[in-house]
């Protein structure tokens, strides 16, 4: 009996030590795996679009400076500044050593005929006081490969040269879309001169045309595709037949296509999960709207915006906030879980503002708070998104005239760039806080892309790195 007992107790003893044995290893396999996990989910949170990996302004990895000068002793935190051919108001995207970034550059003499003239007669006396670039050279659309270390340029595309049909506003460019990217295929898109996708050497792979969008005013177009899995999504709303279009991103082959009555608008699209299902949102003047991802089927639908809708929209928690600010200046979060049908003045519609509503740049919900600015304006409101109060503003930015590109957030930190040079870090949360102030010798329209301790500024005349 006594035999059987401490056999029964050695076989015991060996259970225990087998089972802490294998916990260990486990517990080894569990670290090693988190390590491997880590790496690639930080690799591939590259800003690759437009308003970031996320689409939503945000890079949760990142940490860029808070100060910068051209001025003064070593030209604090500017890396580099690389000349940039042409103009454009397209913002880089980022994929691991290289910088992407579309441009226009004018070719040739003066055009000078009957019709040219014509298409800028046909404008209104009040739109041609504003001021514009006419339709009256030719282009080249350039795609361009920066690298990231250096500045320097990699490779450089023409997709295609050609005489614009339109003009654009004084402000506007013929190259305002960003390009995205996965990693695979790079997308150029120029709107009415057609959609290009290179591999990332440079390599045409496809390109597709949708015809000539008539802009109203001649504003000059703006909205950026979305990249998503293996498909792009375009949308393509103008003065004629509005649409919106789904592609394979490896052919250019039609997935689907659904009529908008829309007028013309600049918004890009994002795409969200909503109810454990994909769709596109998109805003509108008319509507905003809500297509399913796979079939371009309309879900829901909200009026309540107006005319001249820029912003991107901003999704988070089942709620998705909109904006237009030009004449009637309308902010909307609308709760789409669930959502069917038209949802116009439902409580669907969570709250509506119509004060210090932003008209180009889009809205950033960071750290559970809603930044957004005052038309194209220097000020900024701070707000409660659950429920629309004001947490601060109107803030007047110090030393920002005018600004066009879309706030964005990092490292507890929100960067607001003017048109001016001038910029403003504040620290994100419910106070207003300014850390600093900085300026550059260039003007700036585009928005900032991120991407670890360096932040990328596109210019009328150069790009930026600014690093720690």
């Amino acid at each position: 009996m006594k035999e059987f007992v401490k056999f029964e107790e050695g076989i015991n003893y060996m259970n225990n030590t087998c089972c802490l044995m294998i916990s260990l290893y486990l517990l080894c396999l569990s670290f090693v795996g988190s390590l491997v996990a880590d790496e690639p989910l930080t690799e591939v949170l590259h800003w690759n679009q437009w308003r970031g990996p996320n689409m939503d302004g945000i890079h949760p990895h990142a940490d860029p400076p808070v100060n910068w000068s051209e001025q003064g002793k070593g030209s604090d935190n500017v890396k580099w500044k690389t000349e940039v051919p042409g103009q454009g108001h397209s913002s880089p995207v980022i994929w691991k050593d290289h910088i992407f970034l579309l441009s226009a550059v004018e070719v040739g003499e003066k055009v000078e005929s009957t019709d040219r003239k014509k298409i800028h007669k046909e404008l209104p006396v009040w739109r041609k006081a504003m001021g514009g670039k006419k339709a009256n050279r030719y282009l080249k659309f350039l795609i361009l490969a920066f690298d990231r270390e250096s500045g320097n340029i990699v490779w450089e595309r023409t997709a295609v040269e050609t005489l614009p049909h339109e003009g654009v506003f004084k402000d506007g460019s013929w190259a305002s879309a960003s390009p995205v990217t996965d990693g695979e295929r790079l997308l150029a898109f120029f709107g009415s001169y057609g959609l290009y996708c290179y591999d990332l050497e440079g390599n045409i792979q496809w390109q597709k045309e949708f015809g000539q969008m008539d802009i109203l005013y001649d504003f000059g177009e703006g909205s950026t595709p979305v990249l998503y899995k293996d498909t792009v999504i375009i949308n393509w709303d103008h003065e004629g037949q509005s649409f919106i279009v789904a592609l394979d991103k490896r052919t250019g082959d039609e997935k689907w296509r659904q009529n908008r009555e829309e007028t013309t608008t600049w918004s890009t699209p994002i795409v969200v999960t909503v109810d454990n299902k994909l769709q596109v949102v998109t805003s509108g003047n008319r509507r905003s709207r809500g297509y399913d991802f796979n079939s371009g089927e309309l879900i829901w639908e909200a009026g309540g915006l107006h005319m001249n809708t820029i912003p991107t929209p901003v999704f988070n928690d089942g709620v998705v906030y909109v904006a237009s600010g030009y004449q009637k200046t309308v902010m909307q979060a609308i709760r789409i879980t669930g959502a069917k049908g038209d949802i116009s003045g439902t409580d669907a519609i969570i709250w509506q503002q119509e004060k210090n509503v932003p008209y180009t740049p889009s809205q950033l919900l960071y750290d559970d708070v809603l930044y957004g600015l005052k038309s194209n304006k220097g000020i900024l409101s701070c707000y409660d998104p659950k429920s629309g109060e004001l947490h601060y503003g109107p803030e007047r930015l110090p030393g920002i005239k005018g600004i066009f590109s879309s706030p964005v957030g990092a490292g507890g930190k929100v960067y607001l760039i003017g048109r001016n040079g001038a910029s403003v870090v504040l620290k994100s949360g419910k106070s207003y806080q300014v850390l600093s102030e900085n300026k550059l010798d260039d003007n700036f329209d585009a928005s900032p892309a991120i991407e670890g301790d360096e932040l990328y500024l596109r210019g009328h005349k150069y790009l930026y790195c600014i690093a720690k």
